[in-house]
C-alpha cells in the first residue's frame, strides 16, 4: 500500500492541531520523513515556533476554526492525507466537548469526503465510548463515529494518557507537589494507566499517514507498564524529591471539591490555576480503568501490531521533572 504512494517531499499533509502538546511532535514525525506540513490552527501567528523543525518552506501555518467548514475545507485542499489531533480537557466558553471533539472531527471527516481524501487519522483516546457517563469519552467516541462515516478507511487512534516534556498529567501532578502537602488519590488511587511516549503516538500517527498501517480500524495505545493512579503519584514524589502525604478522596466527595472547583473557575473567569482545575467529568472519566484492550491486542491493534517498542515512563519522565526539586538538576546539592 505505501509502496504504491508518491514520495513523501511530494506530498502535503494537513494536520489540525499541529501547535499542540501532541501536534508539534507529529509534525516533527513527518518533516523527518521529508513531508510537507500544512499545520491547521485557530492562531497562525502563534505557530511559528514550528518551523525549525523542517527545512525552509517545509512547514506552514494555516488558520482554521472547526465550527467554519469553509476555513477547514481550505485547510484540507490539495492534502495528500490528513491528520486531526483537536481535543479539549475540558468545556469552556464556545469549547463543548460535543462541539471540539464530535463535531470538530465532523466537519474534518467530512471536508476529506468532499475533496476525495481517503488517508485520514483521527486521534482519540483510550475510554471513547458512546454510552460513558463521561461527556469528554462520549464525545470523542461521536467524533469517531462521524469520520467513519465520512471516510471508512480512516485511522482511528486511542492513546491512553500521554506523557512527554510538556503533558498535563506528570507536570501536573509534579507542580500540585511542590504547592501542596498533600496529593488526593481520587477514588482511592486504584484507577489503571497504561501511560504512553508522545513521540511514540507521533510515530504511529506518521506510519499511518505513510500507509503502511491497515486502514478502517481502532487502534489502542499504551506504554509497556500499566500503573495505578497511587503508584503514578508516588512515583512522581520519588523523581521531585518531594514527600507528600497521598490522601484518599473517595469519588463522591470527589465529585464535591470538583463543583466547587468549577465555581471558584467560573467566578474568577478561569483564573484558577491549571494545576488545580477539576471537573465533574474528569471524576467520572477516573471511574473506569484507561488502559488498552485485551481484545485490541488480540486483534492486532495495538502499538505491536504497528511493529513499534514504546517507551518507559521511567526513561523519559525525569528527564524534565527535574525543575520540579527543590534543587532543580544539581544532582550533588540534592543527594548531599
Amino acid at each position: 500500500m505505501a509502496n504504491d504512494l508518491p514520495l513523501p517531499s511530494q506530498q502535503l499533509v494537513t494536520v489540525f492541531g499541529g501547535s499542540g502538546f501532541v501536534g508539534r511532535h507529529v509534525v516533527r514525525a513527518l518533516v523527518k520523513r521529508g513531508y510537507r506540513v500544512r499545520v491547521a490552527v485557530r492562531r497562525p501567528d502563534l505557530a511559528g515556533f514550528l518551523q525549525p523543525l523542517g527545512t525552509v518552506g517545509q512547514i506552514h501555518a494555516v488558520q482554521a476554526n472547526l465550527r467554519y467548514p469553509e476555513s477547514v475545507a481550505a485547510a484540507v485542499k490539495g492534502a495528500a492525507a490528513v491528520v486531526n489531533l483537536v481535543g479539549i480537557l475540558q468545556e469552556g466558553g464556545r469549547q463543548s466537548f460535543s462541539g471540539v471533539q464530535a463535531g470538530g472531527a465532523r466537519a474534518v471527516a467530512q471536508a476529506c469526503a468532499a475533496a476525495g481524501i481517503t488517508r485520514l487519522v483521527q486521534v482519540s483516546a483510550i475510554g471513547a465510548a458512546r454510552d460513558s457517563a463521561s461527556l469528554y469519552a462520549r464525545s470523542k467516541a461521536d467524533g469517531e463515529a462521524a469520520v467513519q462515516a465520512a471516510v471508512p478507511g480512516a485511522i482511528v487512534l486511542r492513546p491512553s494518557i500521554v506523557f512527554g516534556p510538556e503533558d498535563a498529567f506528570f507536570n501536573r501532578f509534579a507542580s500540585l507537589a511542590r504547592m501542596l502537602p498533600m496529593l488526593p488519590l481520587i477514588g482511592g488511587g486504584e484507577t489503571k494507566f497504561q501511560p504512553v511516549f508522545v513521540g511514540d503516538v507521533a510515530e504511529a500517527v506518521a506510519r499511518a499517514v505513510e500507509g503502511g498501517v491497515p486502514e478502517g480500524r481502532i487502534y489502542e495505545l499504551g506504554g509497556p507498564e500499566v500503573k495505578s493512579f497511587r503508584e503514578l503519584l508516588a512515583y512522581i514524589c520519588e523523581v521531585t524529591d518531594r514527600k507528600r502525604l497521598l490522601v484518599p478522596l473517595p469519588f463522591p466527595l470527589a465529585r464535591i471539591q470538583a463543583r466547587l472547583f468549577e465555581a471558584v473557575d467560573m467566578l474568577t473567569m478561569g483564573l484558577l490555576p491549571d494545576a488545580l482545575k477539576l471537573t465533574r467529568d474528569q471524576v467520572t472519566l477516573l471511574e473506569s480503568d484507561n488502559v488498552v484492550s485485551a481484545e485490541a491486542v488480540a486483534q492486532g491493534r495495538s502499538f505491536e501490531a504497528l511493529g513499534i517498542v514504546p517507551v518507559s515512563v521511567e526513561a523519559i519522565v525525569p528527564s524534565y521533572l527535574w525543575r520540579f526539586r527543590k534543587t532543580g538538576q544539581f544532582e550533588t546539592a540534592r543527594n548531599g
